[in-house]
């Protein structure tokens, strides 16, 4: 069976963080795939600061080098809010000749508990927790840990050094740069 790993998020805007941990998780596992999903209307924030078609647009720059990165619009194509049940559910359906992997941080698996039927959605999908000091792997679900080199970037940070006019060169790959500059996304007014 075809191995994938599924990489959600709002992707508000894709940074260098999210392709280390992508490719450190096909690297790892021996995946054969990893498909990126952005959220419509993630359940547990607020709705994303930029518009799907234009987090679409960045996620398609972000991977369009790497052969085994692909961008999966299930959860944009379908609306409302996000949740991880529903995705799953209906990629195994489409897919069952398929073994999903999906990718959260460290943070998320502490939050496992509280994710919508998420006793079903173990014996669905096999979770695989991305390490981070900060945070305790520890979970009483069957998790896959993985070590990846630490990088202390986040979509947050990268719109504010755009709302403060500083450069975000490396923080995101230059396909990402130039489609926030020529939509002059998160306020986006200068050439670096």
């Amino acid at each position: 069976m075809k191995k994938v790993g599924l990489l959600g998020g709002t992707f508000d805007p894709p940074h260098i963080g999210h392709l280390v941990i992508a490719e450190e998780v096909y690297d790892q596992l021996q995946l054969d795939e990893i498909w990126f999903i952005p959220s419509n209307e993630p359940p547990h924030k607020d709705k994303a600061m930029i518009e799907s078609n234009y987090r679409v647009a960045m996620v398609e720059a972000a991977i369009a080098e790497n052969d085994h990165f692909f961008l999966e619009r299930f959860e944009i194509d379908r609306e409302g809010k996000s949740y991880t049940i529903d995705t799953i559910d209906a990629l195994t359906t489409k897919h069952p000749d398929i073994t999903f992997y999906f990718i959260i941080g460290a943070d998320m698996v502490e939050y496992l508990p509280k994710w919508d039927q998420i006793d079903e959605l173990v014996n669905m999908v096999q979770f695989v927790g991305v390490k981070r000091p900060e945070f305790d792997l520890k979970s009483d679900y069957p998790i896959i840990t993985i070590d990846t080199p630490e990088i202390d970037v986040s979509s947050t940070m990268i719109r504010q050094r755009i709302k403060q006019e500083r450069t975000i060169a490396y923080y995101v790959p230059d396909a990402v740069k130039r489609v926030i500059k020529e939509h002059h996304l998160y306020g986006e007014t200068r050439s670096s």
